[in-house]
């Protein structure tokens, strides 16, 4: 399947390019980004061509690989989808409840998945796969606080990480470790902290909870990746397996591939993307005005 990668920036080069050069099932075709200068770059790395314009690159493949900020991504995937182009995105997939929609809208008739990074591990499928089996869960809780705007991050230069800060980064991981396990979300309780720290609490359509507190803007002693279920069956703590990020991608391509051929859809589609989309923003919502928000069942 022929794939043209729409980005240039430190996700594009650590986990996209390295993934589709690397992938047997891919024809790795050529490179766009908002700077054309990087594009040239990348695309010379890996032998492939760099284009100026958006809809040429659509036009001369079958699939989009998307690593660019989430408002820009949205419209980018929108004319992919509408061309009959099959979808890989980043996560959140827009800032925008109706831009969601609209795209998952667009991409009902094409194969999609969505790089929520960690659900693209073996331990992590694993473990969701036996949670969702054995049941009863009754709450879980996610911290997921990094410390990105520190010398050396590559991710710390993101102007769009630091308007929107943990809520809209992490965020979607928290979500895509919860939902499979406790259900559509209902209701959204939230409050803000010190820097970027945000605190939720979510009511499942099922009567669980979960408790996320999220940060990209941690003091470093404070950051950590930590996350449990809880329920009739005990304590699972949520594995931490090692994993590199164009393994990964590798992973969720493999899934792309199979859904186009007419395998089963991936659980972590555009839909579900909207669906995690539909949460940030009720949760940016209750943030500021202080209220539960609810979401529509």
């Amino acid at each position: 399947m022929r794939f043209g990668l729409f980005g240039t920036g430190p996700w594009a080069h650590l986990a996209h390019a390295p993934a589709l050069a690397a992938h047997s099932g891919v024809e790795f075709t050529g490179v766009w980004g908002r700077d054309p200068q990087k594009a040239v770059d990348l695309a010379g790395r890996y032998g492939v061509a760099a284009y100026s314009d958006v809809d040429a690159l659509i036009a001369d493949v079958d699939a989009v690989a998307i690593a660019l900020p989430p408002d820009v991504q949205a419209p980018i995937a929108l004319r992919a989808a509408r061309a009959g182009r099959h979808l890989v995105l980043d996560k959140p997939i827009a800032l925008r409840t109706e831009d969601a929609e609209e795209l998952a809208a667009a991409a009902a008739d094409v194969a999609s998945v969505v790089f929520f990074t960690r659900r693209f591990t073996p331990e992590l499928d694993d473990f969701l796969t036996e949670a969702v089996a054995t049941g009863g869960w009754s709450e879980a809780r996610v911290d997921h606080l990094g410390s990105i705007f520190v010398p050396d991050n590559p991710f710390g230069a993101s102007p769009w990480r630091r308007e929107r800060g943990g809520l809209w980064d992490v965020g979607p991981h928290a979500l895509a470790l919860v939902l499979p396990v406790l259900g559509p979300v209902t209701e959204v309780t939230g409050v803000a902290g010190d820097r970027d720290l945000t605190f939720l609490l979510l009511k499942h359509a099922g009567g669980a909870v979960s408790r996320l507190t999220l940060a990209v803007d941690a003091p470093p002693a404070a950051a950590r990746e930590e996350a449990v279920l809880a329920g009739d069956a005990g304590l699972r703590t949520v594995p931490r397996g090692e994993w590199a990020p164009a393994d990964a991608l590798g992973r969720a391509v493999d899934q792309l591939l199979a859904a186009a051929a007419g395998g089963a859809r991936p659980a972590c589609d555009v839909r579900f993307g909207a669906q995690v989309t539909a949460i940030l923003a009720a949760a940016k919502r209750a943030v500021a005005e202080g209220r539960t928000v609810r979401l529509p069942s």
